[in-house]
């Protein structure tokens, strides 16, 4: 019983560390529109991490399975212009988190968080960038993101499973 408590207090201290890293995504996206590869590498390990000690792994190829579909279909936005590549690289590693069986509450966080943030936007609360000819407004996306995917563990969605 007690290394079962130990293996709960671990998986949930890899959700905290996740959590702080989506928050550091988010700053720095919101300051440089930018959102570096270690990041995003680091988030994928800790997924296979807390996969592992919240014996969530006997699903993990499900998972992947997913975020590589999500990553499939983000990169025809992406190639439209739609989604800067950070954004990309994020919303996969952000539904290889939430896999399918968190995949709809992840979406509708996201989407409450994305209106809020484009709101703010307007008012202009946050900034807002300008891009390409025709001056397209453009907002942050990563605070949306890591707020749905924090959201997520907080309603136990990552729970350990032992």
């Amino acid at each position: 019983m007690t290394g079962q408590i130990y293996q709960i207090y671990l998986a949930n201290s890899v959700l905290v560390i996740t959590g702080a890293i989506l928050f550091y995504a988010a700053l720095t996206d919101l300051k440089r529109y930018q959102i570096r590869n270690e990041l995003i590498a680091v988030l994928a390990g800790l997924f296979f991490l807390h996969a592992f000690l919240s014996s969530r792994w006997p699903g993990m190829a499900w998972n992947v399975g997913f975020a590589l579909l999500i990553f499939a279909v983000m990169l025809y936005f992406y190639s439209q212009g739609l989604l800067g590549g950070g954004d990309v690289k994020l919303l996969t590693v952000a539904f290889l988190w939430a896999g399918v069986d968190c995949a709809l509450p992840f979406a509708l966080l996201l989407s409450l968080f994305a209106t809020v943030h484009t709101i703010a936007g307007k008012l202009g609360w946050v900034e807002v960038r300008h891009v390409g000819q025709d001056k397209r407004s453009r907002i942050a996306f990563a605070p949306s993101v890591a707020a749905a995917l924090i959201g997520i563990f907080m309603l136990g969605c990552r729970a350990p499973v032992l």
